[in-house]
């Protein structure tokens, strides 16, 4: 099958990152068909896709109607979705969620980490015929690169924490809880789980308030690039740079850098040390 005759369909979450895979796969010369999921996805994406939907967060049943549609055989998931909605008071009043979500969510899977949920959403498109496709597929010349990337030079005792940091980054992504720590001289200040990268920065500002911490951030050592693909931007330097950090390590060729021109400049003006490794 040709790039263009392939129907694409985007399941959209919060940020940047639903516009980069909507823009490369209409220049592969893809038919898109965007589901944005209410409440995260950003209403502009109506004007830029083939064709466009909202749905709920915990309604699958409802994507899966829709892509099927619009005869798209192919999807992605894109865009920022936090979990702690999942544990809140009230989540069955305030989600709704439909048949499909509900037993997969309830009764389908054996815990709720990331990767046994969303493989378990995989399986659930491809019942119906549609493949879930690796969300960079369309987006590879946004992944970071290899080396130090900002102006900025690490110090030898930054080095030991990017070094010590990235080991226990990659034991954690092991166990499927998280793709950051905090680090400050060969001391983990904090980790990420189900609250998100920002969150985990602010709490590691708090817990280390004369700052010159450094975050590590990597892809799971078994990354599967369908979902969950570590994700950095210009938000995220700014965050950093408000809670004390001084130094950024991502993994080359597995970060997608949301407006990299961008990000790095931002990381530039304020001395921030960024390295992909």
């Amino acid at each position: 099958m040709s790039s263009s005759q392939i129907h694409l369909g985007i399941i959209a979450g919060a940020g940047q990152f639903p516009f980069m895979v909507l823009e490369g796969a209409q220049r592969a010369g893809c038919r898109v068909t965007v589901v944005g999921l209410s409440g995260l996805a950003d209403p502009a994406l109506a004007g830029m896709a083939d064709r466009f939907y909202w749905a709920g967060i915990a309604k699958m049943g409802r994507w899966i109607r829709l892509l099927r549609r619009t005869a798209s055989d192919q999807v992605i998931l894109a865009g920022a979705v936090t979990k702690t909605c999942m544990y809140g008071r009230f989540r069955l009043l305030k989600m709704l969620p439909d048949w499909t979500s509900a037993r997969i969510w309830f009764f389908q899977i054996p815990d709720k980490r990331n990767d046994t949920v969303l493989t378990a959403v995989a399986d659930e498109f491809a019942k119906y015929g549609i493949i879930m496709q690796e969300c960079t597929q369309y987006t590879k010349e946004h992944f970071a690169g290899e080396g130090v990337l900002s102006k900025a030079q690490p110090s030898e005792s930054q080095r030991k924490d990017a070094k010590f940091g990235w080991d226990i980054a990659k034991q954690m992504g092991l166990l499927d809880i998280g793709q950051s720590v905090a680090v400050k001289e060969t001391e983990v200040i904090a980790v990420e789980a189900i609250e998100g990268t920002d969150r985990m920065i602010e709490r590691a500002g708090q817990l280390c308030s004369r700052g010159g911490w450094a975050m590590i951030k990597v892809a799971k050592p078994n990354q599967d690039m369908r979902f969950d693909v570590p994700t950095i931007g210009p938000d995220t330097i700014s965050n950093l740079q408000r809670h004390g950090a001084t130094m950024l390590v991502i993994e080359a060729g597995k970060t997608v850098i949301i407006d990299k021109e961008a990000t790095l400049s931002a990381a530039d003006k304020t001395g921030m040390v960024v390295v992909g490794c």
